[in-house]
């Protein structure tokens, strides 16, 4: 039987370097942090063969003092921490003081640092020994790490790296998010000698158009909101200016890059009335809380935190973002009285509906719902405001200095589908059925909203089996499934009674929606099912109530839609996160035409 014994300490830091140098680029993002710690304006970086070969990251930091450096590639010594107190309240990017001696003992270190002056010292170890040398090296204020052989004494986990390129777009990948986060400090990445990323201290909104593209920033959202010691700030895509990928996401908390399913499920179900399905938003978000009530000391490699208050920080970060979009609308003034337009708008051009050749006069549309997919009816009232508007309404006359509406005024409908509208700055296109449908959605949600959430009792209770976790859950969070309009209680050890349930739900699975809530309470602190899947119903009762292709409208239901878009929330997508809308310019239409060519 094999006998318990002490790990020699070069297998003990190698075991440990497997938990923190996973890759190249793991060496690069410890380097980089250690850079940002010291206070760095400038961080150049240098990597030969995709970082295996050579790893050099050199910066104007505050330096190692001399009488330091024996210590500084030990294990758990580290000037950012001394105090078992600091730990719980970890305000730089570092703090275990393990990543130079995981990376010394699986490569050929060598750290060359000043504190002033030229005068400095050079400090080499490897991976054989482990043994520090230290010798005096000229070099300006600041640090530089040499890297070199990355696991030249682990041949196994060298044999698990990817092509050259591959763990280069890995480097490439950390570079872009640390800099992303520090826009105020200047970054230089090359490699093979070749530059390839270089990005100047700069203001945040440049940083961000350099590493995401100035497209981005054209079609995204910035806000800061801050609520009870949390802020969140940053730049949101437009729903419209999504990807098939979630490859440019980045989440910032206290300057950190982290991965957290609270926070990914916060931003995803903010999205979720409003994005395409199969598609991922962009953005770059930056979330400050206070260092004591967030645990960055999960894993090693840091990218996972935990917060203390999980549930406060998700219903915070879904409702910023939620709000955000929901804010969005066509920029410009609004129009107090919504109607048609005649005479001259600005620059003297015509801006309104023609006088001659409207055509055939209709009823104003009205509207009641149908039966749905789903069985339900909405009084007709709840709608019949939409596009009920006076067909004797004059054109009021418009002066030069009286702001246009900024989706502008209807001109023709075009093939039944669109409408065509002119605004100050060209031509606007709606998809009529897709806005129409947005429109009648968020007005049933608000309907329901004011209404509340009515609980149909069940004719019979109705048992289900759970797990003892999930019933103890039950017992514990009783007032708060309440709330939700879901009766339960706890009727064994392992088992649950649903007495009740949201009315607009009844005729569903219910014990499904039971257990997807227990679900999402265990997982992220509260649920949005039953707001999800009420929603759901009334998002297909508004596309059976809305406004079919092929239905001629007159300019007064036409302007009337345009003005109510204006005035809705999240109109520029319909429930299924199809645009409704778009804009071409004068000068993209003069472009079409070669005009002043």
């Amino acid at each position: 039987m094999q006998r318990i014994a002490l790990l020699d300490q070069r297998l003990a830091n190698q075991i440990a370097a497997g938990e923190v140098v996973e890759r190249p680029a793991s060496v690069v993002k410890e380097l980089l942090e250690n850079a940002i710690d010291a206070d760095a304006t400038r961080i150049v970086i240098d990597v030969d063969a995709g970082g295996t070969k050579l790893i050099r990251v050199s910066d104007d930091g505050h330096g190692i003092h001399s009488d330091d450096l024996n210590l500084a590639l030990a294990r758990h010594a580290t000037s950012k921490i001394s105090e078992l107190q600091h730990l719980a309240a970890i305000e730089s990017l570092g703090f275990r003081g393990e990543a130079l001696a995981s990376i010394a003992s699986v490569s050929k270190l060598k750290l060359t640092t000043s504190t002033g002056g030229n005068a400095g010292w050079a400090a080499e170890a490897s991976g054989a020994e482990m043994a520090t040398s230290l010798t005096p090296a000229p070099h300006p204020r600041g640090t530089t790490v040499e890297v070199r052989d990355l696991f030249f004494n682990v041949p196994a986990r060298r044999k698990f790296l990817r092509k050259e390129r591959t763990e280069f777009l890995k480097i490439e990948e950390v570079v872009r998010k640390v800099s992303l986060s520090h826009a105020h400090v200047a970054f230089s990445l090359s490699h093979n000698g070749k530059q390839v990323r270089q990005y100047t201290g700069d203001e945040e909104s440049h940083r961000v158009a350099s590493i995401l593209g100035q497209a981005f920033l054209e079609n995204a959202i910035f806000f800061s909101e801050e609520r009870g010691g949390m802020e969140l700030r940053g730049w949101i895509g437009l729903p419209t200016h999504s990807r098939s990928q979630a490859d440019q996401q980045f989440f910032f908390v206290n300057g950190r890059i982290v991965k957290d399913r609270v926070i990914t499920h916060a931003v995803k179900q903010a999205y979720a009335d409003v994005l395409y399905h199969g598609r991922n938003p962009v953005y770059s978000l930056f979330f400050s809380i206070n260092p004591a009530l967030v645990d960055v000391n999960v894993h090693p490699t840091k990218h996972e935190v935990r917060f203390r208050e999980s549930r406060d920080v998700h219903d915070f970060i879904f409702r910023t973002i939620h709000r955000a979009l929901a804010d969005v609308r066509p920029d410009g003034p609004k129009v107090e009285e919504p109607g048609l337009l005649d005479g001259q708008g600005l620059s003297g051009r015509v801006i309104g509906p023609p006088q001659d050749g409207r055509g055939p006069v209709q009823s104003p549309m009205a509207f009641g719902y149908g039966s749905s997919t789903r069985g339900d009816r909405v009084e007709p009232s709840v709608l019949s405001r939409l596009f009920a508007r006076d067909e004797s309404v004059g054109l009021p006359a418009q002066s030069e200095d009286q702001a246009l509406p900024p989706l502008g005024f209807a001109v023709a409908q075009l093939h039944g589908i669109y409408i065509l509208a002119e605004n100050y700055n060209g031509l606007v296109l709606v998809d009529m059925h897709a806005a129409h449908e947005r429109i009648t959605y968020e007005y049933l949600k608000s309907a329901c909203d004011a209404e509340g959430i009515k609980t149909q009792p069940l004719l019979v209770p109705l048992a289900i089996n759970v797990s003892a976790v999930e019933a103890d859950l039950v017992e514990d969070r009783e007032a708060e499934l309440l709330l939700l309009g879901i009766e339960l209680a706890k009727a064994s050890e392992e088992s649950i009674i649903v007495r009740a349930v949201p009315t607009t739900l009844a005729n569903g699975n219910v014990e499904a929606l039971v257990r997807d809530v227990l679900s999402d309470f265990m997982e992220f602190g509260r649920s949005r099912r039953i707001e999800e899947q009420r929603d759901e119903m009334l998002s297909t009762m508004a596309c059976h109530a809305s406004v079919r292709a092929n239905r001629k409208l007159t300019l007064a239901e036409m302007n009337a839609l345009l003005r109510d878009m204006e005035e809705t929330e999240r109109s520029g997508q319909c429930n299924h996160g199809r645009p409704t809308w778009c804009e071409l310019s004068l000068a993209e239409l003069d472009g079409m035409f070669l005009r002043g060519r």
